[in-house]
Parts: structure tokens; sequence; C-alpha cells
């Protein structure tokens, strides 16, 4: 005996489907799963145990994304590769020389002086402890110093006092009287001098010596190691991932080149700020501002704490450490809200949440250096995720682009059945794409998501319910919305750039409505919008006949039930010149639009018949189904289109005296000369 539910019907009868077996239902998932996760432990332990190695590799790996435009400029005098990379090399090798030189100067300047600094920090101290606030201090100090010592003598016991050692029998006690020893140390030889002083910068220069080696080689091999990821990242399309590596390299080097731009120009100015407060060692804080920068959020301030302690400890009034504190305030901002984004965009491409997760990870990993490198890395891995497929997921969780597209968010959102959700999106979508193509590229798109999901019979009906609902209270809501072209802010530019740049919707043509419409076209129910059986056709027809009515002509809808054979009869169809049937159909073909065009045809012989079927998923059985109508249409620009060419060849054929008719009501006066 065959259980029913493993029969299948197949093209030469019923086939037996095979029962999954348990290593395919049960272990399989739980290997996918474990197999990620071990790789990534692997790696991150990896990176942790080996970061003696590692620190120096990522450092010179983006310092090459930096010198690699100073290489190719100085490829372009005819230089061979080996001296252009020599000379780039070597200068940076200098730079960071006298920046290093320059920084030990400072911090031995600033140690000499640091008797000077402390008695001026002491008088500050006790003028603070003779004010109002000093005293509150001192005195609510006092008390839980009191409450302290209280309980520590109630439980702690006294120690009793040790008796003095016996003494010997027959002998008189004697006091016995302490031997004065001298240490001297025995003087240290010159490798042991050596060895003392240059302990603490051997570290330091053994991975400044690393990380110039592996940048050597990196600028040297660029070609070939751009090659070899391209092997990694997918062979089969070398054009597609050649063009992707080296649109990535060149967006990280130029993100890279004015990040470093932008933080010197800041220390520079900093300096030059604190030089003319008076701040001591400007330098040494211009440096530390600039680099300091590159840590996220928290650079700013750590940057203005060294100067505003020297500040504070140099003067005995607090005017400098105020005036240093507005030079910070001031700058800071303008740097980061204005400037930042006129250079490189919206800052590093990354999410708030990704870069502050970013520089936790790394700081837990490398310490402070992956602290400075947290971002940058980060950003790398960004621009990887957008170009390798393998690699998109690190895109979607710290990119700063949206996780959803506009279609699955306004799904979800209908899902829900939040009809304040849905307008808000609608209106922040509508700020860079016109109302038909929102409609066109987000909600109709929407509703063909919807559709799978009703076909494969995930939907309830309260979900149903909820998304009719709320569909029609927001065509209801952009009703009085004009149809007309991208305005605003982005008036002047390329629609599709901005919609792009957006990440919104393509704008579709914007067609004016025709200055000659017959007089039959403008009455009320010259379009009939009948809707299909589908629980969404209702909403694509209420849209259609939106659309139409923004356009100066008159449409009304027609819902399925009053089609049926039983209730055709009743149905009016006054002064249409054309019929549109619409249906978001998914699985199967709708043989009951046929069924619907033929009664259409009996109801009204002399009135076109329009059908708009909106398949999805069924791309490659279309041209299998035919439509039984005059005009079919696959979108709703092409029936908008349709029913426009109609229009237009109807006032061409038997042209009308134009009236001063008002417009339809559900047209705006503003609306009238504008097209979709």
């Amino acid at each position: 005996m065959v259980n029913r539910s493993s029969v299948g019907l197949g093209m030469d009868g019923p086939s037996i489907r095979p029962r999954p077996t348990r290593v395919t239902a049960a272990e399989r998932p739980k290997a996918a799963l474990a197999s990620p996760l071990i790789v990534w432990a692997i790696l991150v332990a990896g990176l942790y145990f080996g970061r003696e190695i590692f620190i120096p590799i990522a450092i010179a790996l983006l310092l090459s994304f930096v010198l690699g435009p100073l290489v190719n400029y100085l490829r372009r005098w005819r230089l061979p590769r080996l001296v252009a990379v020599g000379l780039t090399v070597l200068m940076t090798l200098g730079i960071v020389g006298a920046l290093g030189t320059l920084i030990g100067i400072q911090v031995a300047d600033l140690v000499g002086d640091v008797p000077r600094y402390r008695a001026t920090i002491e008088r500050k101290l006790d003028s603070l402890r003779d004010s109002p606030a000093g005293r509150m201090t001192d005195y609510v100090a006092n008390i839980g110093r009191a409450i302290h010592n209280a309980g520590n003598a109630d439980t702690q016991p006294k120690p009793a006092a040790a008796p003095p050692p016996p003494a010997a029998k027959g002998e008189p006690p004697s006091e016995r009287k302490p031997m004065l020893v001298e240490m001297t140390a025995t003087p240290p030889s010159p490798l042991e001098t050596a060895s003392t002083l240059l302990s603490p910068i051997m570290q330091p220069l053994a991975t400044l010596g690393i990380v110039f080696v592996v940048l050597l080689f990196v600028l040297m091999q660029r070609e070939d190691l751009r090659d070899r990821l391209v092997r990694l990242a997918g062979s089969r399309d070398l054009h597609r991932t050649t063009v992707a590596m080296d649109d990535a390299a060149k967006r990280l080097s130029r993100y890279f080149v004015a990040q470093l731009a932008l933080n010197t120009a800041f220390g520079v100015v900093i300096g030059a700020g604190l030089y003319l407060i008076g701040v001591p060692n400007p330098v040494l804080c211009g440096i530390v501002s600039a680099l300091m920068r590159f840590v996220p959020y928290l650079g700013a301030f750590l940057s203005a704490l060294l100067p505003m302690l020297l500040a504070a400890a140099i003067e005995p009034g607090w005017n400098m450490t105020i005036a240093t504190a507005i030079l910070f305030l001031i700058l800071e901002p303008i740097t980061g809200q204005v400037i930042e984004p006129m250079l490189y965009g919206q800052s590093t491409g990354l999410s708030p949440t990704a870069v502050l997760v970013s520089a936790l990870f790394w700081t837990w990993l490398w310490g402070p250096v992956g602290l400075l490198l947290s971002t940058p890395l980060t950003a790398c891995l960004v621009v990887l995720g957008r170009h390798a497929d393998h690699l998109e997921f690190l895109d979607v969780l710290f990119g700063d682009r949206p996780a959803l597209t506009p279609v699955q968010n306004f799904y979800q959102r209908i899902l829900a059945g939040d009809s304040e959700e849905v307008l808000g999106h609608a209106e922040l979508i509508l700020q860079h794409c016109s109302l038909s193509s929102y409609y066109e590229d987000v909600v109709l798109k929407a509703l063909e998501l919807a559709a799978r999901d009703a076909a494969r019979g995930v939907l309830t009906p309260a979900q149903k319910s909820a998304m009719r609902g709320t569909l029609s209270e927001l065509i209801d809501d952009l009703a009085d919305r004009a149809d007309g072209p991208v305005g605003g802010a982005h008036r002047d530019k390329d629609p599709a750039d901005v919609c792009e740049a957006e990440g919104a919707c393509s704008p579709l043509p914007v067609h004016p409505i025709p200055g000659d419409l017959p007089e039959g076209w403008t009455r009320e129910g010259a379009v009939l919008c009948i809707s299909g059986r589908g629980f969404l056709d209702a909403a694509a027809v209420a849209i259609l006949a939106q659309i139409l009515a923004k356009r100066g002509i008159g449409a009304r809808t027609v819902p399925f039930s009053e089609t049926a054979s039983a209730r055709l009869s009743r149905l009016d169809p006054g002064a249409a010149q054309i019929a549109c049937v619409v249906s978001i159909a998914h699985g199967g073909e709708p043989q009951h639009l046929n069924r619907l065009i033929a009664r259409l045809r009996q109801r009204m012989p002399a009135v076109p018949v329009l059908a708009g079927l909106w398949l999805t998923g069924q791309e490659e059985r279309r041209p299998t189904f035919t439509l039984d109508a005059d005009i079919t249409a696959r979108s709703l620009h092409e029936a908008v289109e349709a029913v426009l060419a109609a229009a237009e060849a109807d006032a061409t054929v038997a042209p009308r005296p134009r009236t001063e008719a008002p417009a339809p009501a559900a047209l705006a006066p503003e609306v009238v000369g504008q097209g979709a």
C-alpha cells in the first residue's frame, strides 16, 4: 500500500517521491550551522594568537591603499616599478622617522616641565577645596570614612601584645644592638646598559621593520596579488570580478587618502590654534589629535583631553582651558558634519552599530592598535562584501545600506497591518520618485511577493484582511498627491541617479495629459477598472483608477463580485469607452479571466477590453497562455499607456471641440498639465 502523501503526478503518470532521510532532514542543518562557526572561531583564534604578525601585515595593507596612487603617479614619469616603489617607501619611512623624532622631543620637553605643572595643579586643587563644592565633597568623604572605620572597629578584634622573648637561663636580659650592613651594586656592563636603553623600543622597531618589508612586497607584487584575489573571488566571470576588484581598490584608496589628508589638516589646525592660545607643546597635541580622529566616536573626546590638561596645568586661571575647549567644540563638528560628507560622502559606508561593534571587537583582539585600525579594516570588509558574492553577508551586517529592499520593507509592513508605518515609508520614498513609479516599482512588486505567499498557502485569512485594509488606507491617503517628476532637493539631478543613491525606486517616464481629450473620456466611468478574483486584485484596480484619474480620465472601479453571471446584468456600462480587467496571479493559468472577458463582451459588445494580467513567477510560461482581449498589458505602466493611446486615437479619429468642463473631483488643480 502506497502512502498518498508520497505520491506525485509526473509527466508520465504517478511517481513516488523519496522520503527524506534522517541525515538530510536533521543532521545537515546542524552541520551547515556548525561548519561556519568553527571556521570563524579558528579565524578569530588565529588573529588573536598571531597578532604580532597580523598587525604589521594589516598596517602594511592599509598603507598600500594610501601609497598606491603615489606609485602610479611616479610610474607615469617612466620610472621603473622598483624605483617608484623604493622612492615611495623611503619617503614614507622618512616621514614616520621625522614624526617619531618630533614626538620624542615634545615628550621629553613635556616631562621636564612636569614639576612646574604639578605645582600649578596643586594650587588649583587647594582653591577647589576651599570652595563650597570642595567643602561639601570633603564633608561627604569624612562621613564615608567614619562609617567605614566604625564598621572595621566593630568587626575586627584587637591584636594581643606579643610577649617579650625569654632570656637565657642564668643570664641577665640584655638589648641586642643592630648591625649595619652596606649593599654595594655591581656597575652594569656596557652590554647591559645598551640592553636596558634599547629594550623599550626594540618591539616598536621590529614592528616598523615588518611593516615596511611587507609594504615593499605588496607594492611590488600588486598585480599578482590582485590576480590571486580574482581567482579566489571567482574566475568564471573574469570581467565582472576584475572590474569589481579594481573598483573596490580605487574606492578604498580614495577613502583612505581623503581620511588621512583630512585628519592631518585637522591636526595642523588644532596645533596652530593651540599655539595662538598659548598651550605648551602644540605640535604634540596636534599629532595626537590627528591620530585620535581615526578612533570612532571617542576620538574627538580623547584628542581634547591632553591640550585641556596642559592648559589647566600652565595657567592659574581657567581662561586658557575654556578657550581650548571652544576650539575643539567648533572644529570637530565642522570637520565631521560638513567637510567629511563633502570629501567622501557618508563617512565610511558603515552603520553606526557596525562602527561601535567593530571598535570593541578589534580592541579586544589587538588592543589599542586594533582600536585605531578598526574602522579602516571594517570598511575593507564591507567593500569586499559588496563585490564578492560569498562575502555579501559582511555588507549586510556592517554596511550602512538598508537591510531590506524597499519592496521587502513595504511587504513586511503591510503584512503586519501597520498603516502608519506604511504611509511613513511611502512619504520617505515619494521624496525621490513620482507616485506612479512608487506604485509600479514598490507597491505592485510587494503585492507579487504577497501573491507568492498566498499561492504557497502561508497567509492566514486575518493577514489577508489586514493587507487589504492597509492597502486601501494607503491608496486613499495618496489620492491628493500630485503624480509629477521628482522635485525638491533633487530637482536638478537625474531621477535615475537619485533613486539609485537613495535605494528607492526607478522613475517612470512622465507623460503629459493629452490636451485634446474627448469629452467622453473625461466623464466618470469612461474607463471601467474591473478586478479579478484574487484577494489583491482590488488594490491593483484602485491604483490603476487613481493613476488614470490624475491624467484627466474618468475611471470607475468594479469589484469582481459585480461581474458574476447572476449579477452582470445589473452592471451599467454608462459612458464606458474601455473596460480594463486587472489581476495579479501566481501559479497556474487564470482561465477565469477569459470567462470574465467573454461575459463582458456579451454585456458590452461595443466596448473594447484591456486585460492587465500581472503574472508573478511565471515569466517562462507567459507565451503559452493568451488572453482573449483586445489589448493586453503586463504592468501598470503598459496599462496606462494603452488607455492614453486609445484616448488619443479617439481624439484623432473623431475630434470634438474642447469644453471648459471642470476637472474630475479626484484630480487636484495642480496636477492639470502634469503626468506620471
